[in-house]
């Protein structure tokens, strides 16, 4: 904490209660930190142990490191020696019996320290300039979301903007239902303690905001906060309400309202499968937007790795499991 708030870009990914939502009972969540009188480097991540998993032995001493959900580090500012903290991480990782991490990366890499590993592009996000005056905003928009936000409004809706959770119920109703409208995973069904936590731990690094017609709430985002940037976390829209575009005013008060806060930018995700419907949605608020995700992936123990592979495919094979796994997927036991 005490280097966090020394960080002047202060990141949500980077704060502790943000990390520890992600870490079940078993998974120990941690920080790797070089803090040094001409810089500092953080990184934040999710030791996990492989005896949890039903397909090893308990008495299995292997770990993997993996990053929260979002955008994740190694971030750093001034001027740290990148290889001489990658040198400890990696000794550290090898003494610890890390078989391998998998690190989803900032959008923005002059936030960070070069990755050591395997550097992939994943699918990409759109990211909403701030930094320009409500007119230029407006115009660089395209026609149909101008057309919709005007809509919207001679429809009556209105936003409002909550600091402290007091509309929770309301906003968990439309996430659910947006969840199974699209069929999603059931991973993204995150629990009510979830979003309590949030709440209670993050003050000032989140905002809900809503669309309201007539007191009943139609479009609901909850938006995480950091110094420089917003980003669209979750979310969600009644289905009856479509006719009145409540999501297209959302996302322009959002950004309206981050432009006046002084953000730089931001970040409205990217598609749910590559340049998807929903990634082109987001891309008409910000059309010359699209930015690179990537991700990390780094193996430590080759041996180790390809053993758990193994005892993966062949616990697989004995529950009659014959679902092919993503062919990228990494680390591949864990498909």
């Amino acid at each position: 904490m005490e280097a966090w708030n020394a960080w002047p870009s202060r990141e949500i990914w980077a704060y502790p209660s943000y990390a520890e939502l992600f870490g079940r009972k078993c998974d120990r969540v941690l920080c790797a930190l070089m803090d040094a009188p001409d810089g500092a480097i953080l990184f934040p991540f999710i030791l996990r142990p492989l005896a949890s998993e039903p397909w090893t032995g308990t008495d299995n001493r292997d770990w993997d490191v993996t990053s929260p959900y979002g955008y994740g580090g190694p971030f750093c500012w001034g001027t740290p020696n990148a290889k001489e903290f990658w040198t400890s991480f990696d000794n550290w990782s090898k003494c610890t019996g890390v078989v391998c991490s998998f690190i989803r990366l900032s959008l923005f890499p002059e936030q960070m320290i070069p990755f050591p590993g395997h550097v992939e592009e994943k699918t990409p996000n759109v990211v909403r300039r701030l930094d320009l005056d409500s007119h230029d905003i407006w115009m660089d928009y395209k026609h149909k979301v101008r057309k919709n936000v005007k809509k919207a409004k001679r429809a009556g809706l209105e936003v409002e903007i909550d600091f402290n959770g007091v509309n929770l119920n309301d906003f968990i109703s439309i996430y659910y239902s947006t969840l199974k409208r699209r069929g999603a995973p059931r991973r993204y069904y995150f629990s009510r303690r979830f979003f309590e936590d949030i709440i209670k731990d993050l003050y000032g690094q989140f905002a809900f905001f809503y669309i309201v017609h007539q007191k009943r709430i139609l479009s609901a985002e909850l938006v995480l906060v950091s110094v420089n940037y917003l980003y669209s976390f979750l979310g969600g829209t009644l289905q009856q309400a479509f006719q009145f575009c409540p999501n297209d005013l959302l996302k322009h008060e959002i950004i309206e309202w981050g432009r006046k806060q002084g953000k730089k930018a931001f970040v409205l995700g990217g598609g749910y499968k590559g340049p998807d419907g929903i990634f082109r949605y987001k891309l008409s608020f910000a059309p010359k937007g699209e930015v690179p995700f990537s991700v990390g992936k780094k193996i430590y123990n080759a041996e180790s790795y390809n053993r758990l592979e193994k005892e993966r495919s062949k616990w697989k094979a004995g529950q009659n499991n014959d679902r092919n796994q993503p062919p990228d997927f990494f680390p591949v036991y864990r498909s």
